[in-house]
């Protein structure tokens, strides 16, 4: 059953509108024309109907009177005086044609009911044929009835037998539908502004972009939920703040006694020149551990408190791309190409994304030397790549290296690609590892719009 209800589905998915004010203005469409349409049913169908029987029966016995007359008094003037009577009386404009025949029986038919009930009305009174004309005159139906002697030709007025122009209801209905229709539209397009821009709102604070508090507006359900979101990116805000006070702390703490330690060093004093050559050397390399210490702290430190303190501003890639390349070049490492077929200007935090391009470089000059950078603009944003000519990555361990301290060979920390993955993602877009044309690895960055 639920396979055959997937797959019942599917159908109607394809045609329902994606928008939420969409669906909406469906949900009220579809009643209102479904109501209109009873009406219209209702009203033509039956009400008219019952008019329409009414009125044809009503001319049909005047007819069947006049025939009853006629049948009464044979002589030429009673039959004149009979046919003046009747158009005084009756509105019917009887004209007496003796000796003619008919030459065709039956009705032009008419959009509407009245022809089939004059027509039944004529056949059930006078049970004789005729012919029915509804087209030749716009204003006068015209009835022409045959008898033994001749014919009788009936004027009707239209006014008689119609009750009123279908086209009217139905630019009634029609103009009722859309005019409500209308004034939903404005309604529910106000209304769903407001979940737009609390989407609109949440999307940004994901990119961690400080748009400040929404105005609660719309419907009730619509102003307690931004008001829930106000206060959720109020408490976020303020665990951030803290989190960053309390950081900066303890990397005070850490750094002062390393401070201590290397000034201690520099002043230990050289008593000969072996021994002073030999205490020099452990001292250096006491002091490259102390320094290998502050880089690992800060590290972790950069880790544990994100890169969400600085704002995002709309910056040139390819111009922070030649900065990154020109520090690898004085790290020693080879910038093969930067390519970059058009300018390409993204809004992200400029230091952040220098410290992913960065990691990844330094990651790139351990395992390899050589790296050609690249940036472009494409259908899902803007994509920047590092390829490098190391000895690349099993294809197995593609997504675990971005684990913390997963992968922390060569002097390395483990924090580097997981760091940039957080920096990256919290622009709103994503970071991926896939084999490179140089031979070695490709880091590719996809970031949004």
């Amino acid at each position: 059953m639920a396979w055959l209800r997937r797959r019942m589905d599917r159908p109607v998915r394809r045609v329902l509108p994606r928008s939420l004010l969409g669906r909406t203005l469906l949900i009220v469409l579809i009643p209102l024309v479904v109501t209109q349409g009873i009406s219209l049913e209702l009203f033509y169908g039956n009400y008219l109907q019952v008019v329409s029987r009414r009125m044809s029966g009503s001319v049909a016995a005047d007819i069947v009177l006049t025939l009853d007359l006629m049948g009464r008094y044979h002589a030429a003037g009673d039959r004149a005086w009979i046919m003046r009577r009747v158009r005084e009386r009756t509105q019917l404009d009887m004209i007496w044609n003796p000796g003619q025949r008919l030459d065709r029986t039956g009705s032009t038919h008419v959009l509407g009911p009245m022809d089939e009930d004059l027509a039944q009305a004529l056949e059930t009174s006078i049970g004789r044929p005729a012919f029915i004309d509804w087209i030749d005159d716009p204003h006068t139906v015209r009835i022409r009835i045959q008898m033994p002697d001749g014919v009788l030709d009936v004027g009707a007025p239209r006014k008689r037998l119609d009750v009123a122009p279908i086209w009217l209801f139905v630019v009634w209905t029609v103009g009722s539908t859309l005019l409500l229709f209308l004034v939903a539209s404005v309604f529910m397009r106000n209304q769903v502004r407001a979940i737009r821009r609390l989407a609109r709102a949440a999307e940004l604070f994901g990119l961690g972009r400080d748009t400040g508090p929404i105005r609660p507006e719309g419907a009730q359900e619509v102003r307690k939920a931004a008001v829930a979101f106000n206060r959720m990116q109020d408490r976020i805000f303020r665990f951030v703040a803290q989190r960053t006070a309390v950081l900066a702390g303890v990397s005070h703490d850490l750094r002062t006694p390393l401070t201590r330690l290397r000034l201690s060093l520099a002043m230990i004093p050289h008593q000969g020149a072996i021994d002073a050559e030999m205490l020099r050397a452990d001292v250096a390399d006491m002091i490259g551990d102390i320094a290998e210490m502050e880089r690992m702290i800060e590290s972790y430190l950069s880790f544990a408190r994100g890169e969400g303190a600085e704002t995002p501003v709309a910056v040139d890639v390819g111009a922070l791309l030649d900065e990154t390349a020109a520090a690898f070049r004085r790290a020693g490492g080879t910038v093969l190409s930067i390519s970059l077929p058009a300018p390409v200007e993204a809004t992200l935090r400029p230091d952040a994304f220098r410290r992913v391009l960065d990691n990844v470089m330094q990651n790139a000059r351990r395992h390899g030397g050589r790296v050609a950078l690249s940036a472009s603009r494409d259908g899902r944003g803007i994509v920047v790549c590092i390829d490098d000519d190391g000895p690349g990555i099993q294809t197995d361990r593609l997504e675990t290296v971005f684990r913390p301290f997963e992968s922390g060979q060569n002097g390395g920390t483990g924090l580097g690609l997981t760091i940039s993955r957080d920096i990256v993602r919290a622009h709103g877009g994503d970071i991926t590892l896939q084999p490179s044309r140089l031979g070695g690895l490709q880091v590719r960055i996809i970031l949004p719009v």
